[in-house]
């Protein structure tokens, strides 16, 4: 095992950064995603900390070695690391066994060794009886799981794994991401694990890294991102929100286009007076056909009207518009809360649900169409 450490590191394609002067650690032992949309720079990370790209500016440190920066980048076969690539880079012509010893045969280690190393990793990743069956006997997990054991059986300090699941359908891809985090718990590899799904980072990792636009918009555990998230973007990104925009008053309480909505959690960076975003999750949204949800119904009780339903198994969602104005609500419910299109409604939002973040220009309407798909398929 070892940890990261990245400083300041850069990468630019022409005139477009990609990599925008971040920093992170990554503890021996840890399990991180680098979690983001397509184009926010998580790949690249990725391929630089591999040592197939250079850094423009910056340095990676594996324990205490520089093994990347701008003057000198340490050649990818003599970092310790194993890769995993979104295709599974297996060749059909060899077996799973000889796929398995690939690496291990380059090492001109003893035959006995190998055989013993090659058997271990198989039967750590359930394909000790499938030894001798070439790919394409197997299905897609059984082949994804002859590339984890290629990648263990070298015994790396480091796993990378770029979108290793993309290729499986649902049904495997939940199979698969149990696989790697036992896998993790079992060798106490340091792994760096790129994905756009927020299912699985929030499942497998340790921490998040939220990645946009070639930043680090906030790095935390699956709780800390989904509860408290730090920016507008993370707000968005991570699971199902509600979030409005609108001025922050003395008060406390949230200036949503006249509506006033009390809030008690509020992320750094927010000032009284100036404009913010207001996150609310649609399960915290408490209705009713009859009366205030709250006790006190003084306090973020409002009056609104179902313009649509949607059933899917689990659960209800039900899109609601506040009494006189033009806000929209997602509201999540159990499955046996059944309520009517057009039928008026009593809404009460807790103002500890309420987290108030930084109003972010950068979110674009092209960005919040990508937020809007990649929470669309989480669900």
């Amino acid at each position: 095992m070892a940890s990261i450490t990245i400083n300041n590191l850069t990468k630019y394609y022409r005139s477009s950064c990609a990599v925008d002067h971040i920093d992170l650690h990554v503890a021996e032992g840890e399990l991180i995603s680098l979690l983001g949309p397509s184009g926010c720079g998580k790949t690249t990370t990725l391929r630089m900390l591999a040592g197939f790209v250079q850094p423009d500016i910056g340095q990676i440190f594996v324990g205490d070695r520089l093994v990347s920066s701008p003057q000198r980048t340490v050649a990818p076969e003599k970092r310790n690391m194993s890769m995993i690539f979104q295709s599974y880079a297996i060749w059909p012509h060899k077996t799973v066994f000889e796929n398995v010893a690939f690496g291990l045969e380059l090492r001109n280690i003893s035959r006995d060794q190998l055989r013993a190393r090659v058997s271990r990793a198989l039967e750590i990743v359930h394909l000790g009886k499938l030894a001798q069956r070439y790919p394409s006997e197997l299905s897609g997990g059984q082949q994804q799981r002859v590339a984890l054991a290629r990648a263990v059986v070298v015994e790396p300090e480091i796993l990378l794994l770029d979108e290793p699941l993309s290729n499986l359908d649902a049904s495997l891809r939940d199979e698969m991401r149990n696989e790697i985090r036992n896998l993790h718990d079992q060798l106490g590899l340091t792994t760096v694990y790129v994905t756009h799904d927020q299912g699985e980072a929030l499942v497998l990792s340790d921490r998040i890294v939220v990645m946009y636009d070639g930043t680090i918009q906030q790095v935390g555990t699956p709780e800390e991102i989904y509860e408290q998230p730090a920016t507008e973007f993370v707000a968005r990104f991570i699971g199902r929100c509600n979030v409005l925009t609108g001025t922050l008053l003395a008060s406390g309480q949230v200036d949503v286009g006249g509506v006033l909505i009390a809030a008690e959690n509020y992320a750094p960076g927010v000032s009284h007076g100036h404009e913010v975003a207001l996150s609310v999750r649609p399960h915290s949204i408490l209705i009713d056909p009859i009366a205030c949800p709250f006790a006190d119904s003084t306090v973020n009780c409002f009056t609104a009207w179902i313009k649509q339903h949607d059933y899917y198994g689990e659960f209800r969602e039900y899109i609601v518009q506040l009494h006189e104005s033009e806000i929209m609500l997602s509201v999540v419910t159990p499955p046996q809360i059944h309520h009517q299109v057009g039928e008026q409604m009593h809404l009460a939002i807790p103002p500890a649900a309420c987290r108030v973040v930084p109003r972010s220009t950068q979110i674009t309407t092209e960005v919040s169409a990508t937020i809007a798909a990649a929470t669309a398929a989480a669900v």
